[in-house]
């Protein structure tokens, strides 16, 4: 074991590792992620194995919210395949690109919550997972997106002009 993680939490954490970089270089480099592009491909793959494995993992228990989140995150990943093939009309680029974008949140949230009840090893930064700084902490990193989001509408909106 790795840090408390199980071999399947170990493997877990190295894909979602992969997904966030590639979400990264893609939102940096094309201010989106979209399946037209190598690294959006490899994060849309890296993003569905982390979803398949996180489900095999239940270090807190059973079934719980990391598990919903999972679930909510291959849907929205559907919904932005849907997207990108032209399911919502006019609308489809921007459900597309706001889709992957949310999916790329939804890799924050787990990682900021585990990130700070492991580490410091022995003395970690916060109690648990209730802890209300993380409350806190994933209403930054929604008011992120939000914002993030707008600017990707507008560039959209402003290109199709």
């Amino acid at each position: 074991m790795f840090y408390g993680l199980t071999w399947l939490g170990t493997i877990h954490t190295a894909i979602s590792l992969i997904a966030v970089a590639a979400g990264l270089v893609a939102l940096w480099r094309w201010r989106e992620i979209t399946l037209d592009q190598g690294v959006g491909k490899l994060y849309v793959v890296t993003t569905v194995l982390t979803c398949l494995t996180g489900f095999g993992i239940f270090q807190h228990g059973g079934f719980g919210k990391p598990h919903v989140l999972g679930i909510v995150t291959l849907v929205v990943l559907a919904l932005a395949w849907a997207a990108g093939r032209g399911a919502f009309g006019r609308w489809s680029r921007i459900v597309e690109v706001v889709s992957y974008s949310a999916t790329f949140l939804f890799h924050w949230i787990p990682a900021i919550t585990e990130t700070t009840t492991r580490l410091p090893l022995g003395t970690p930064l916060l109690p648990n997972a209730e802890a209300p700084e993380l409350v806190k902490a994933t209403g930054v990193l929604v008011l992120l997106f939000l914002i993030g989001a707008t600017l990707q509408v507008r560039r959209l909106r402003k290109a199709a002009a």
